[in-house]
């Protein structure tokens, strides 16, 4: 049986996958050519080395996670259903279980830390805009924004390790809904309801 032809993109989503259960230790190239049914000469025809798909695997995951979900929400003119579509697509189903609190744990490794400051810094940015947008002055929305995405961060780290006894964390479900919802409200209130001084 012939192999099948891998892309770049194959292994940089193997190594998020392997990323997420196991942090970058995980990204093994021989336990990755093994998951994929390939060898090790097909990744250095892509790969100069671990580090490059390292890099290339977080770089994807920026422009997957960050950028295009950031270009996709454009078209909502309207700042309080940005926000609710930011926050239920971010909080939805994670393409990849874990790997956004996997990439967190490893913030000091050199492959990972230019990459999470460059995603920290945009989304942060993007959600002082939509702060802006929704009336907050622009300290008060900078502060709105870092605080959403703390949440944002503490809402995954409890999926990932106390899931089983806080359902409302959950990707889907009526109890998931309404605490996704009851988030959304508490996140959106101090731009709608009060103006706060700089």
């Amino acid at each position: 049986m012939a192999r099948r032809h891998l892309t770049p993109p194959d292994w940089s989503t193997a190594a998020l996958s392997a990323m997420a259960r196991g942090g970058v230790a995980a990204v093994s190239v021989n336990a990755l050519a093994g998951e994929l049914g390939a060898t090790r000469g097909s990744f250095y025809w892509h790969f100069k080395d671990r580090d490059a798909l390292l890099t290339a695997a977080l770089e994807m995951w920026e422009q997957d996670d960050t950028a295009a979900l950031i270009s996709e929400l454009a078209d909502i003119a309207d700042p309080r259903q940005r926000l609710t579509a930011l926050f239920t697509t971010a909080l939805g189903q994670e393409s990849i279980n874990g790997l956004e609190t996997a990439i967190v744990a490893h913030a000091d490794h050199p492959a990972v830390a230019p990459v999470l400051r460059r995603v920290t810094e945009r989304r942060i940015a993007y959600l002082t805009d939509l702060y802006t947008d929704l009336g907050l002055a622009p300290a008060p929305a900078r502060r709105q924004a870092v605080i959403a995405y703390a949440a944002y961060l503490g809402w995954l780290e409890l999926r990932r390790s106390a899931g089983d006894i806080v359902p409302e964390v959950a990707a889907s479900g009526t109890t998931a809904t309404a605490a996704l919802e009851h988030l959304i409200t508490e996140l959106t209130r101090s731009a709608t309801h009060r103006a706060e001084p700089e």
